[in-house]
């Protein structure tokens, strides 16, 4: 491998508690040491800040910022990434998991490929941890109108090149905050790949933000047509294909052998 990059990694907490320390134990489990973790507290009132603080007291890597006031996922990642100094940016949310050798796997396969955007496969586990045997793929070339018509790039599993000097940030939406920011920063990649070997945990909760479909569905409207300035038509037409590519070929299933699960 060539020099290590600093890598910066955008966690908004909010009252996960019950995850946070496996997540953060994730990141310290990684075999790529040069990272920095900002974590983004948006006014956790369940412990979750006092358990981001206590690892950052152990490891100068891990730092917290809390927001002046409940914001959003959107605001706290925007935050985050305000505050980092990593030449590269990668994302996990505070209940989400990767397997030990992500970012060595991933800032090699960019090395090694010219490549300023990467992104991977990865499964679906429950709240508890377990593995729901379903795998979304990573389809191998990625660009700004395949963004447009569904939004490939699981989140945990981003990582790009940033310019430090004119860093960009993702759309306030409520849903699909995270796709908005992959869209803005499309149009300044010059090679975005995929690898498909599963390198993250997304945990499914029932209840959170992510899963009200409804209200996804609105967000996903309001990032084709009021932000990317998609007309009504074409707004549309990408937000049905969000639904079909994702009911009908975005997932796999798999055998509990084949569970990324196992090499956590």
């Amino acid at each position: 491998m060539e020099r290590e990059p600093l890598i910066s990694i955008i966690t908004p907490n909010y009252n996960c508690a019950s995850f946070i320390a496996e997540t953060i134990e994730s990141v310290l489990a990684q075999t790529y040491k040069n990272w920095e973790m900002l974590i983004q507290d948006d006014c956790s009132s369940d412990g979750s800040l006092e358990i981001a603080l206590s690892y950052a007291e152990k490891d100068p890597r891990i730092k917290v910022e809390s927001n002046t006031k409940n914001a959003g996922a959107a605001i706290s990642r925007n935050n985050a990434i305000r505050r980092s100094q990593g030449e590269y940016l990668s994302f996990l949310d505070s209940d989400d998991l990767w397997v030990p050798t992500k970012l060595e796997k991933q800032i090699k396969f960019m090395q090694t490929n010219n490549c300023d955007f990467c992104y991977a496969g990865y499964e679906h586990i429950n709240k508890n941890g377990d593995s729901m045997l379903i795998q979304a793929k990573a389809i191998k070339h990625l660009t700004y109108r395949r963004l447009l018509l569904h939004c490939w790039t699981g989140c945990l599993t981003v990582i790009y090149k940033q310019d430090l000097s004119n860093k960009i940030y993702g759309p306030v939406l409520k849903n699909c905050n995270d796709h908005g920011l992959f869209l803005k920063v499309m149009p300044h990649i010059k090679n975005a790949m995929g690898i498909s070997e599963c390198l993250g945990m997304y945990r499914i909760r029932e209840g959170g933000i992510s899963r009200k479909k409804t209200g996804k569905l609105k967000s996903f409207f309001q990032l084709f047509h009021d932000i990317e300035g998609l007309n009504y038509i074409t707004a549309t037409f990408c937000l049905m294909t969000q639904i079909l590519i994702k009911r009908f070929y975005k997932y796999k299933e798999i055998t509990a052998n084949e569970s990324c699960t196992n090499n956590i």
